[in-house]
């Protein structure tokens, strides 16, 4: 029985990661590649781990106090962490354990020097690496020593830093276990790193290989500069030779020790030519075997390769599938949708169905596929001039791909899909009845889809949703639609263009645009200055809402509705979202909770504008026009609601846990598990844990097949040293206080204050009534955030890189909306 808790290298399988930790599950995988050397040795498994958690009663009292501390109060989970600790390196290891270990140590040479390395469960995975979060020990010698160190690894699973990955991660301290590898020691000339996708841009063509003499220790401490040799395609493409003067070397009686290199070896490269070639070859072999790029740690003993560790690259981003092996370009759609979180399943499915191009997921994001477009120099020229003024690091990127004259193919005919290419549609006469048809046109759809819709469930839903699908999109294709919007698109280049050339006056047009008619955006946030003057009177209403974050949504206005002026108020908030329910942050994902659904989520925004604004403040900043339901959001919010009906009719029956599951299966699986009533539970629990991880990536503007991706760079000398560069969309220029919110419902904002963000979307314009200027850092002359900036007459760079990072809160900045560029101030 007691041999349950070892198990040697050779007999681990890389899905034993539940026994053996992601570190050890990977080094049994590795053995068995043919070709690969492995340094010999066994695992001590989480039965073990879990055995010694046993022995102590307190450390649950102890796990329980640890899970309810603030992840932001790091002296309590230092002090609390090294309580566990001490706690674990305390046990006793109990005789059938330490047998069985002295035992495996016997096989493998007692009085040999090991690694003792921790492998945790959660470790080592596709997508989290948990990499340098437990503890590593080299050189361990005897029996003794080796048990020792084994405590000490198990006990490194509540380190401060792994204590706060996992929080950060949502992952439960009580579902990680830790088992412990002990492996022979290796005694190298050289050690360092290999990548087998370029780390920095993804590049799954590119291979890099960090070297240095001694011990790999050495590099990953820090402790020296490696030599850094790129190699594509078989061939060295790039090398850094580094001046390294010191190494790790093994002491003979255990530990380690610092040592200087020989002045004549310090320049002198830690590999030669041909064993990078020959190393990176194995770690194609191992990409292959696992199936994804991998960073792999290996040793070099005598002009042989040891792989001492292999775990996946987990901040690449994914490609899209493509069928087959041509090159191609993606844009992304999260960019020019002012929307780069991830989406769900369902929602992703569902912007498929009813896109006009067709749609490619990869992390979670919707790219869009542009080589066909920039195969052919006609319609080349047009997308990279349309997608130029709306980003022009979309642009840059675009461009630095198709230098390398190899990538993208010539033909000469561009295919149908990606974005409309500037002055593709013909002219449109100047007749506003065509606009005011439109709108009439987009309400009688609108309206028969919510009439039609109430009569359908089950398969029948679905089938209606289906033919509703392909109705959306053949009103988005009318030739008409497209000539308007490229008809206000062009006029407004038309006149920045020309004005500029005629008055040298940048941007003219963000002043003659300002307070369009019909904008459905900019009167939303308008809409809720007026419910702020109607809960202004009522002190009453305004302390209620200040704490309206702890009420249940469901009882959020009922409650309201109790107090002095309540009822009123609740009218009033009822009224704005009978009109703009449907709205919400991120609504092109249809899974994201609505305004109707979420209400409290607009409690922020209205205090803000109870604080901030005097009675009647709509009226004075904006003329307000009749109100034109044109807005296709609503038919999406028919949409949810119809299937989330479906979801809850599953619940009742048993097929799934909770209505919600149903966001995380497409709209066809969903169609299926209605029909069938079955569900793959563990499918939903591996898109729930992948959608989890694709938060932590960040998607490009511009992704190729080979998993590169190209930023782009803003061309410019024309703004001073230190400035921030972006895109200008909104004239004019406003200093003040920056406030740098992520999340709509945080927002915190006083007269004067500048909004610096990652992206808006609709949902954010009740925040543009409140603030003196924008910055962020997605988005182009056409997309959000820029329109209702101009609407408002607000000074706005977009397209701002790491601005929400670079500008802290409370700084105050200057924004050049003429020039596009921010100054920090002082």
């Amino acid at each position: 029985m007691s041999e349950r808790y070892v198990l040697d290298l050779r007999e681990v399988a890389e899905t034993q990661v539940a026994a053996v930790g992601g570190k050890g599950g990977h080094l049994g995988g590795l053995s068995r590649i043919e070709g690969i050397r492995v340094p010999d040795g066994f695992c001590v498994t989480t039965d073990a781990f879990r055995q010694i958690m046993a022995e102590v009663p307190s450390i649950d009292d102890q796990l329980d106090q640890l899970s309810r501390v603030n992840p932001d109060d790091r002296e309590a989970i230092r002090t609390l962490s090294a309580r566990i600790r001490r706690t674990i390196e305390g046990i006793a290891i109990p005789g059938d354990l330490a047998g069985a270990i002295t035992r495996a140590l016997g096989r493998h040479g007692e009085q040999a020097a090991y690694a003792v390395r921790s492998s945790a469960t959660a470790e080592d995975l596709p997508t989290a690496s948990f990499a340098g979060q437990q503890d590593t020990y080299l050189n361990v010698v005897g029996p003794t020593a080796i048990l020792q160190h084994i405590s000490r690894c198990w006990a490194s699973l509540f380190t401060e830093r792994a204590v706060i990955y996992r929080r950060r991660g949502g992952i439960d301290h009580r579902t990680v276990h830790m088992a412990v590898v002990v492996q022979r020691m290796v005694f190298p000339d050289a050690a360092g790193i290999l990548f087998t996708a370029d780390p920095v841009t993804g590049n799954r063509k590119v291979a890099t290989v960090d070297a240095g003499f001694g011990l790999g220790e050495a590099l990953v401490s820090g402790l020296v500069n490696p030599d850094v040799f790129t190699v594509r395609h078989g061939e060295i493409v790039a090398r850094t030779i580094a001046a390294k003067q010191r190494a790790v070397h093994a002491l003979p009686d255990g530990g380690t020790r610092e040592a200087a290199i020989d002045a004549r070896r310090q320049e002198q490269p830690a590999l030669t030519d041909a064993q990078v070639v020959r190393l990176v070859e194995l770690g194609r072999r191992i990409e292959a075997h696992f199936g994804r790029p991998q960073d792999i740690e290996w040793c070099l003993v005598d002009d042989d390769f040891q792989i001492v560790q292999s775990r996946p690259i987990t901040t690449l981003f994914p490609i899209p599938e493509s069928g087959d092996q041509e090159n191609h370009v993606y844009l992304s759609v999260g960019h020019q949708q002012m929307m780069t979180d991830p989406m769900k399943p369902l929602g992703i499915s569902v912007w498929q169905l009813t896109a006009m191009a067709p749609m490619h997921e990869a992390g979670g994001r919707l790219f869009v596929d542009a080589t066909r477009r920039l195969a052919s120099p006609a319609s080349r020229a047009a997308l990279l001039d349309v997608v130029g003024r709306g980003d022009p690091l979309i642009r840059d990127a675009l461009e630095t791909v198709l230098e390398r004259d190899d990538f993208v193919p010539s033909l000469p005919d561009a295919g149908p899909g990606g974005p409309p290419a500037r002055g593709a549609s013909a002219p449109i006469e100047t007749d506003p009845a065509i606009v005011t048809g439109l709108i009439e046109r987009s309400r009688t759809s609108i309206a028969a889809l919510e009439r039609d819709i109430r009569t359908k469930t089950g398969p029948a839903l679905f089938d209606f949703l289906r033919e509703a699908f392909e109705e959306h999109k053949r009103v988005l294709t009318d030739p008409l639609s497209m000539q308007a919007i490229m008809a206000g698109m062009e006029a407004t280049w038309w006149l920045n263009d020309t004005l500029r050339e005629w008055l040298g006056e940048k941007n003219a047009a963000d002043t003659l645009t300002l307070s369009a008619p019909d904008n459905v955006t900019s009167e939303m946030g308008l809409a809720l200055l007026d419910v702020a003057d109607v809960i202004r009177p009522h002190p009453e209403v305004v302390a209620f809402l200040r704490g309206v974050e702890s009420i249940e949504d469901d009882a959020f206005l009922d409650e309201l509705a109790k107090l002095a002026g309540g009822a009123e108020a609740r009218d009033a908030i009822e009224s704005y979202l009978d009109r703009y329910g449907m709205r919400c942050v991120g609504e092109i994902d249809i899974t994201r909770p609505r305004w109707r659904e979420r209400p409290t989520t607009l409690v922020p925004v209205i205090l803000d504008n109870v604080r901030n604004f005097e009675p009647g403040a709509a009226g004075r900043r904006f003329e307000q026009g009749r109100q034109k339901a044109r807005e296709k959001k609503r038919d999406v919010l028919s949409r949810l609601r119809a299937l989330l009906a479906e979801a809850e009719r599953l619940v009742e029956a048993g097929v799934l846990p909770e209505q919600e599951d149903i966001f995380y299966l497409t709209f066809q699986e969903l169609h299926d598990v209605v029909r069938s009533h079955q569900v793959d539970d563990r499918l939903i629990q591996r898109r729930k844990d992948a959608f989890r991880s694709y938060h932590a990536l960040t998607p490009p503007r511009v992704l190729t097949s080979d998993g590169e991706a190209v930023t782009g760079a803003y061309r410019r000398d024309d703004a001073p040293a230190g400035a921030l560069i972006g895109l200008p969309v909104s004239a004019g220029t406003i200093e003040g206080r920056a406030r740098v919110i992520l999340d709509m419902g945080e927002a915190d904002l006083e007269a004067g204050d500048i909004l610096v963000t990652a992206f808006t979307d609709p949902s954010w314009s009740p925040l543009f009534v409140g603030i003196a200027g924008l910055v962020t850092e997605v988005g182009g002359l056409m997309t959000h955030g820029a329109v209702i900036a101009r609407e408002y007459g607000l000074p706005a760079v977009v397209g701002v890189e790491r601005a929400t990072r670079l500008i802290r809160d409370g700084q105050r900045i200057r924004v050049h909306g003429t020039d596009g560029y921010v100054e920090i101030l002082p």
